[in-house]
């Protein structure tokens, strides 16, 4: 059946994003996989190609695109290459970070930190998870207590995507001890901020040169200016972004299973044993024909989420029912294609093998599986309460 979900403007584009990282990123990926971090000329030269900030206006220096599938694009090329750590740098940056300061930032603000996010001369990260508080983020310790003009912060953040390279962090924060889910707050903290340090850079099962690293926040003086959004609505900040994050996640999810596949297709007609090419066994068509089944099925559901997140449409449901879906069908072809090369598969030279564990964060960043099927429960009682 063919796929409509992409017009010529789109094709065009991913032949830029192709020729970017054939030039850019593939060269030097296996070095930044080994040194366990991606080099920042890269996001400089993502900058210059239009590859990253393309949400932000063009009066604060970006592309101006609010058509979500130029992104999908971006995903898809990403996942061909197996250049997974670069693109989950890069997803942070366009789904997280440029967001937020683009929906609540103040016009002083989206001028002073967009047209450099844009660019990728500076590199964005937002601060949630601490080490006692992952999924309830009711949880979180780190406070923010106002001090004159300025915002003194206290506490530690750990597995936060971009933590080395980061130049402005969102920082999660409470500022009111006593008002529960309504005594949370988001407050900027720039790079050479007093008080602000960055910890261990953590070493992960997979997404080697993806920066995740420990922050910590002693007495870190932060200017009252810098607060996003509405005192005290931060978890309400967080909830209104969640769609976007988790489709993200899944686009990139769903793309990284059709490339693992279109790898293994290759492989098992290559590869011979007793006398003909092992994709000629019946089992390993039957492999095939169940994983492109899938993997065309969840596509259509995730071009279909995309088009309403363009709409406007894509509800904090809708985008945990795709994600959770998503990355637990990547993480069941992912495994299935390593059996199929055999040996091969365990090899990081293959890049299945590193598609495979790198596929593993994919079900539990964003929110865990079991979180994403307790908010689509909880929705579906609510209709019977």
């Amino acid at each position: 059946m063919k796929r409509t979900h992409f017009d010529d403007d789109h094709e065009a584009y991913r032949e830029t994003v192709r020729e970017f990282l054939a030039r850019e990123i593939e060269p030097n990926y296996e070095r930044w996989e080994e040194e366990r971090l991606v080099d920042r000329s890269a996001w400089i030269a993502a900058g210059k190609a239009g590859i990253v900030g393309l949400g932000v206006p063009e009066e604060f220096g970006g592309s101006g695109v609010t058509d979500y599938r130029f992104r999908h694009i971006v995903q898809e090329e990403i996942a061909r290459t197996g250049t997974t750590s670069f693109g989950a740098g890069l997803a942070l940056q366009d789904d997280i970070a440029i967001p937020y300061i683009l929906h609540l930032g103040t016009e002083e603000q989206k001028a002073r930190w967009l047209p450099a996010l844009a660019t990728g001369e500076r590199i964005g990260a937002i601060a949630m998870t601490e080490p006692g508080a992952g999924s309830d983020l009711q949880g979180v310790k780190t406070t923010a207590v106002r001090d004159g003009d300025e915002w003194v912060i206290n506490g530690q953040k750990t597995f936060i995507t971009n933590g080395i390279h980061s130049d402005l962090v969102i920082v999660v924060c409470r500022t009111d001890p006593n008002a529960g889910s309504k005594g949370f707050s988001l407050i900027v903290v720039e790079r050479d901020t007093p008080g602000f340090s960055r910890g261990r850079k953590l070493h992960k099962v997979g997404l080697a040169a993806q920066d995740t690293a420990e922050l910590v926040f002693e007495d870190a003086r932060v200017p009252a200016e810098n607060l996003l959004g509405t005192e005290g609505r931060g978890f309400v900040h967080l909830m209104e972004n969640l769609p976007l994050e988790r489709i993200g996640i899944a686009v990139s999810a769903i793309t990284s299973a059709r490339a693992a596949y279109e790898w293994t297709v290759q492989y098992v007609f290559e590869r011979k044993a007793f006398g003909k090419p092992i994709g000629d066994l019946q089992n390993t068509r039957f492999a095939l024909a169940e994983m492109l089944t899938e993997i065309e099925i969840t596509e259509s559901h995730v071009d279909r989420c995309v088009l309403a997140l363009n709409a406007g449409e894509l509800t904090p449901v809708d985008a945990s029912k795709a994600k959770w879906w998503a990355t637990e069908l990547q993480k069941r072809v992912v495994d299935r294609c390593v059996q199929l090369h055999g040996g091969y598969g365990y090899m990081m030279e293959y890049p299945i093998g590193r598609a495979y564990v790198d596929a593993r964060i994919q079900t539990i960043y964003g929110g865990t599986t079991e979180i994403m099927k307790e908010i689509i429960g909880r929705d579906i009682a609510a209709g019977y309460a």
